[in-house]
């Protein structure tokens, strides 16, 4: 199944989200991210307002792809018109509180899951996977993860292997050991 997710509705599930819009929507992107990257799920997420520079409309941030309201208009119309293009709308899952826009989208056959039961399943796998997190942000990017990354920034695999000299650069501290010769079979 394909998600379809109304943004706002969903960053509003947390109290004082608007005092920093762009951040509540840059913090969203990267739990839906997230739930691609882990659940393997198909995801879409539409918000109101003017469109992201770093995350223009019909762009893809790590799997997620982003749409934004038209001019004029909000982010349920953009979603309406969203389902009504699908070629499987039985497929999708939309995610909102607004009851007009629900009522709709089950016209087309469309699933709805509230904003409140989905802020709550993707904290859940937050705090399930919270250790793991608390470690990777100590750690750094995880495995997992590096090839994605590299490729959002265009880095190819070949371009990521450092020249023997970076190891010592970086590790000042440890000292040489002298390299064992190996016996020759």
């Amino acid at each position: 199944m394909s998600y379809l997710v109304d943004g706002n509705n969903v960053m509003g599930q947390r109290v004082g989200w608007h005092r920093d819009k762009a951040g509540a929507r840059r913090r969203l992107l990267g739990e839906l991210a997230r739930l691609v990257r882990e659940a393997g799920l198909s995801v879409e997420v539409v918000f109101d307002g003017a469109p992201e520079e770093h995350f223009p409309d019909g762009s893809s941030f790590m799997g997620v792809r982003v749409f934004y309201a038209e001019r004029g208009s909000n982010a349920d119309e953009r979603i309406k018109r969203l389902v009504e293009a699908s070629r499987e709308p039985r497929t999708l899952k939309v995610v909102t509180s607004d009851r007009e826009l629900a009522s709709y989208v089950r016209q087309y056959g469309a699933h709805v899951v509230r904003s409140g039961e989905f802020r709550r399943r993707l904290d859940e796998r937050t705090s399930a996977g919270g250790a793991k997190a608390a470690r990777e942000a100590r750690d750094g990017v995880a495995a997992s993860e590096l090839g994605e990354w590299m490729s959002y920034f265009g880095v190819a695999p070949e371009d990521d292997e450092e020249p023997p000299v970076a190891a010592e650069v970086l590790r000042p501290s440890l000292k040489q050991q002298p390299k064992k010769k190996r016996k020759k079979r």
